[in-house]
């Protein structure tokens, strides 16, 4: 997540300036509007999601997992997130014991020593979840941990959900067949008429003198499609409402790590959690990699994206780079190996892995990206290593289209992936961009963007500025094929984020959309597929717009963007169209740029549709001041 652009070549397209001009705002503004004469094709691909484990995106975020610190990492406080609980008279004392665990990846487990307990004052440790643990009425929790035991008498474990106000159990299960070796114990817990709060925690207890071990505690609500090991349900929904064509995973920093040893390391990721070691993300906080490359690309089935499989590309944040040549080898071999765990059939080894791993039918793949921000690495050696990559990806898949983050010369890249973090002024000035752009050039993959304004989440100045700037994208899709914000998710609560703003806010039990997330879904859910030839007159510097069309659907879209605190009164002029006179009108705006959306005001902002009538080939319509708005034309 580092501010950064990347200049184009000069080029054509000037026409379709979005800011011309530098008249007054507010003065008569002509649009005119030549339908039948389309310039170029509209990427198909031109919206998506870019993510990775930052703000808690995943775990304490998209991730359904209830439990924080599932496998008992401690810090000089003790063990994170994990409290002893001694009801009555009962004693005992946990910490973490390095000399035992369920698996070889996970080697470690949390050593419960009960020294006094029975069925009235049991004991026990109890989690806290990610800054609260959601639970609603007339639910079913799936649950499981691993445990054992220093003598069977120990027999049974108490699983609950509590209150944390009233100290009620709002849910119990009981977990028999506690032994002397490790073993997965699973459990459900079902509510009943309770109130949804967050304030509640997961206890954990027994009612016998001894010793326990546990490990890899889970807790899991219902999940979007039901999926195991899945997602949060309002979460999915959010972005499954934006329509996006493809997931750049798994992202930035991510991928990189602040170590080699700290790198995305795809085949830790993958098979059971319990063989799943973890490792440090570059955000400040442990990844257990519950999360990983097989929950990523269920991601991409669930919300019918495409993958853009970003790989590891010998680079990590601290400075650390692999020397381009026998070195780099193992990690090109790496690289080919997932895409293979990605793509290959069964009768391949990684095909057969993901098969096992319960995904029989192979993904679909078109882009890889290699590495990330690779012209951080001042050692200069991203152009060898990504002709290195370059050369090895394409022997084996020369259909695969690769993706630099870096200018190179070692080889042509496919595409180049351009990165922007900027106020909203920066993006009014600089939204004609691409218009200049080289268009034999490689394309281009707007990997990370947006506008700088706001926090947690953008405020609208920051969603104009975001809509001025796609205004460009979409004017010059021809060349610029995807595009993604970021970053995407933050879990709102205190030390919880590391960077602003983030597209969806939200807490352990609810969400929330930004200015800007409904600007992204506006865009993304009105657009064509050609963008027909267009020109303004009497523009303010604040008014920027985008045309696209689609003659099979017969449909126009006019992106509309007003960043001045004047209304913008606008003639459009329809050439070379039949319209029906029908149409629709979606409005985004604010009193101020500093408006925004919050946890506790989610829909202080929020699209407003109205159906138009009386559409004729010129049509006077009037912006109100601080708006950005979608309109529909329909056509004959």
């Amino acid at each position: 997540m580092n501010v950064k652009r990347f200049t184009g070549a000069v080029a054509a397209l000037l026409a379709f300036a979005a800011a011309a001009g530098a008249q007054a705002q507010g003065t008569h503004t002509v649009l005119t509007i030549h339908a039948d004469q389309p310039v170029h094709s509209v990427s198909p691909t031109l919206y998506g999601l870019m993510t990775e484990e930052i703000n808690h995106a995943y775990e304490g975020g998209l991730y359904a997992e209830l439990v924080s610190n599932e496998s008992f990492h401690a810090d000089w406080s003790g063990v994170r997130d994990w409290y002893l609980v001694q009801n009555g008279n009962s004693s005992a004392s946990m910490d973490v014991d390095t000399t035992t665990g369920p698996s070889a990846a996970i080697t470690h487990s949390l050593k419960l020593t009960v020294t006094r307990a029975d069925a009235g004052d049991r004991a026990g440790v109890l989690n806290t979840g990610y800054w609260g643990m959601a639970v609603r009425p007339q639910t079913t929790y799936q649950g499981s941990l691993w445990a054992k035991a220093d003598s069977p008498a120990m027999s049974a474990l108490r699983i609950s959900l509590v209150s944390n106000q009233t100290g009620t159990r709002l849910a119990t299960a009981t977990v028999s067949g506690l032994t002397t070796a490790w073993q997965k114990l699973s459990f459900t817990l079902r509510t009943g008429q309770i109130e949804a709060s967050s304030a509640n925690t997961l206890h954990v207890t027994v009612a016998h003198a001894g010793t326990v071990w546990l490990s890899e505690a889970s807790l899991f609500p219902p999940t979007y499609d039901n999926r195991a090991n899945g997602n949060r349900v309002d979460l999915m929904k959010m972005l499954g409402a934006m329509h996006p064509a493809f997931l750049r995973l798994p992202g930035g920093n991510y991928l990189e790590g602040n170590s080699i040893k700290e790198r995305f390391n795809w085949q830790k990721t993958i098979g059971p959690r319990v063989d799943r070691p973890g490792h440090e993300s570059p955000w400040g906080y442990w990844s257990s990699d519950h999360f990983g490359l097989l929950e990523f690309l269920d991601w991409c089935e669930d919300l019918h994206m495409q993958p853009v499989l970003a790989v590891y590309a010998g680079y990590s944040l601290n400075g650390e780079h692999v020397t381009p040549g026998p070195n780099l080898e193992p990690y090109v071999q790496s690289a080919l190996d997932e895409i293979e765990y990605v793509t290959g059939g069964t009768d391949t080894k990684w095909g057969a892995v993901r098969a096992e791993d319960g995904h029989p039918a192979p993904f679909q793949l078109k882009y890889v990206e290699v590495g990330n921000e690779d012209e951080f690495d001042h050692s200069g050696s991203y152009n060898d290593r990504f002709g290195q990559f370059f050369k090895g990806i394409k022997a084996k898949y020369p259909d695969l289209q690769l993706i630099a983050t870096a200018p190179v010369t070692s080889a042509r890249p496919d595409v180049i992936d351009d990165h922007f973090y900027v106020r909203a002024a920066k993006f009014f000035d600089d939204a004609t961009h691409y218009d200049k752009t080289d268009r034999s050039g490689p394309k281009i993959f707007v990997g990370e963007w947006a506008t700088r304004e706001g926090t947690p989440t953008p405020n609208f100045d920051a969603a104009l500025g975001d809509a001025a700037w796609m205004t460009g994208l979409e004017r010059n899709s021809d060349i610029v094929i995807m595009a993604s914000y970021a970053p995407l998710l933050t879990n709102v609560n205190p030390g919880a984020m590391q960077w602003a703003p983030d597209l969806i806010g939200y807490d352990a039990l609810h969400s929330y959309g930004s200015p800007s997330y409904y600007a992204q879904a506006m865009f993304s859910n009105h657009i064509g597929n050609e963008v027909p030839a267009s020109s303004v007159e009497g523009a303010g510097a604040r008014f920027f717009y985008s045309i696209t069309g689609n003659a099979t659907d017969k449909r126009l879209y006019l992106k509309l963007v007003n960043a001045s605190s004047d209304a913008q009164p606008l003639e459009v002029k329809f050439d070379g169209a039949s319209l029906t006179g029908t149409g629709e009108l979606i409005t985004l705006s604010a009193k101020s740029t500093q408006a925004t959306n919050s946890i506790e005001e989610p829909r202080n902002i929020v699209p407003v549709e109205k159906p138009l009538h009386g559409v004729a080939n010129t049509w006077r319509h009037e912006m109100p001041a601080y708006s950005i708005q979608v309109v529909e034309v329909d056509l004959r």
